[in-house]
């Protein structure tokens, strides 16, 4: 006869009479696709906190090897669907063979996932003879979080799908000024924790109590001002020509992609700051200085306004490119993309895998990181930069703060075309807003443009795969958040303090320990 989950005293609730046999590990894979349904397009941020929740029930009696199973399992949900649009961008617009785009696609999967896999096996090693509220409250929402952070640096880091991005829309959207996206995560996880405790454990007043508290918290915060209006609004038009991936990269098609670009700019004179997107201009600067920026940048100057226009550099006398945002009309300074993206934009340890990348065939543009300071002047005001995946880096973004008065994000998610990754980006670059108080504007080539207010709410967005502008009155800020402030480091403190809290309660009683041994 199979046993059932011991909970150190659970009540009668559903979840504490499933099976705790072979099904767990597919509950486990079901939890985590379940999780994908938190994030953006769908943001279903309950759904989240409900999958979560499971695997936190599963991991209760776990062994450590079990929970490393387990925890591997939800992740392989989590990342198998959730980021499944890797293959797309690889075979699709890299012209990596097929075939070799799904093997690498399921080995960054199984790689992901093995986060999850640590934190299940965490969870479990030093969970075993805790109580109840020590392992579900105190222990799993911390190494949780502290996980999620490892992954968002280690190795360049790959902070995609972190828990607190899909709170934004909900309640707890009040804490990112104070903690960020991971102070976000770990409440996320403390609901998820106290969804598990009302449904299994003792007590369930208190795990009301979190439920009710954590949220109304949030909302009252979310009536806090943590930036203050800097000088007068500007208008602003973000380009979005839709050039098909197929077709940005070929030199025949350069003249017809930036006629695109022209074609939406001149419609749009009457704004003080244009932004192209990412590579918007296909061709080294020095090649088109003559025949497009040095006119574009006297009509800009002879109509008072100015223009940020996505467009790759090579430093003079060596053959180093930067993936760049030039600014035509004002300083003519330019800002140089400093975190690349792995075998997209450069090829780590080149020694040993440019001979791979070559013999593959794989076509790409290997970049070099850009220096000096991530903002740039515009409209005589800072504001701060970022080049496509740099946005999900939060403390890269927060180094241009509190100088900056509004935040500049260009990409290019053509190369993801119609998939989950372009609303997860922009999903994380509304993040960004709401963390540093700022607005942040987002021209990208094929969609979602956006401009984000400093609450994280989309004033005005484009749609997916479609050419337009989008426009509207920007107003610069000043002031430091909290965040801005301080960094992740007080949620990574409250994460740690829970792991030393969880370790300091009373243990289990002998009698109620039980644990399968598998």
């Amino acid at each position: 006869m199979k046993s059932l989950q011991n909970t150190s005293g659970p009540g009668p609730g559903l979840l504490a009479r499933l099976p705790a046999g072979p099904w767990s590990y597919p509950l486990a894979f079901a939890a985590g696709a379940l999780g994908v349904l938190g994030f953006a397009p769908f943001a279903w941020f309950p759904l989240l906190a409900l999958g979560q929740g499971l695997l936190f029930w599963l991991l209760l009696d776990a062994s450590p090897r079990r929970g490393l199973g387990l925890g591997y399992a939800y992740g392989l949900g989590l990342m198998g669907l959730g980021v499944s649009w890797l293959r797309i961008s690889l075979a699709e617009f890299a012209y990596v063979p097929p075939w070799l785009a799904g093997l690498y696609t399921l080995g960054f999967v199984l790689c992901m996932a093995l986060y999850y896999g640590l934190a299940g096996w965490a969870i479990a090693r030093l969970g075993q003879g805790r109580g109840l509220r020590a392992r579900l409250l105190l222990l799993a929402p911390s190494v949780w979080l502290l996980l999620e952070w490892l992954r968002g640096w280690l190795f360049t880091g790959f902070p995609w799908l972190q828990t607190g991005y899909a709170w934004i829309d909900s309640p707890l959207a009040g804490f990112a000024p104070l903690f960020g996206a991971q102070g976000m995560g770990l409440l996320g996880l403390w609901l998820a924790a106290a969804l598990a405790w009302l449904l299994i454990g003792p007590r369930r007043l208190q795990a009301l109590g979190l439920l009710a508290l954590i949220p109304l918290a949030g909302l009252l915060l979310q009536q806090a001002s943590w930036s203050q209006p800097l000088g007068g609004p500007f208008r602003v038009s973000l380009i979005q020509a839709n050039i098909p991936q197929s077709l940005k990269w070929k030199p025949d098609h350069l003249r017809e992609s930036v006629a695109a670009h022209l074609a939406l700019t001149r419609q749009h004179w009457d704004s003080q700051l244009i932004i192209w997107p990412e590579t918007a201009v296909p061709a080294m600067a020095g090649r088109v200085q003559t025949s497009l920026l040095q006119p574009l940048d006297q009509e800009a100057r002879a109509r008072d306004l100015e223009l940020l226009i996505g467009i790759p550099r090579e430093r003079p006398g060596s053959a180093q490119y930067f993936n760049s945002l030039q600014n035509l009309g004002g300083t003519g300074a330019h800002y140089a993309k400093r975190h690349l993206v792995p075998f997209g934009e450069y090829v780590p340890l080149p020694g040993l895998l440019q001979p791979l990348v070559d013999g593959l065939g794989v076509e790409m543009v290997d970049f070099v990181p850009g220096e000096g300071p991530s903002w740039l002047p515009v409209l005589g005001r800072l504001a701060g930069i970022s080049i496509c995946y740099e946005v999900v880096f939060a403390n890269l973004v927060r180094q241009a703060l509190p100088q900056a008065g509004f935040l500049v994000n260009v990409s290019n998610d053509g190369w993801f075309g119609d998939s989950l990754a372009p609303w997860q980006h922009l999903q994380i670059a509304r993040m960004r807003a709401l963390e540093t108080g700022r607005y942040l504007l987002r021209a990208t080539n094929t969609g979602i443009s956006a401009i984000i207010r400093p609450d994280g709410s989309l004033q005005a967005q484009s749609g997916l795969l479609q050419s337009g502008v989008v426009s509207g009155q920007v107003q610069p800020r000043q002031g430091a958040t909290p965040y801005v402030r301080w960094g992740d480091g007080p949620a990574l403190a409250l994460a740690i303090l829970g792991l030393l809290l969880s370790a300091r309660l009373p243990p289990m009683p002998p009698r109620q320990r039980h644990s399968r041994g598998r």
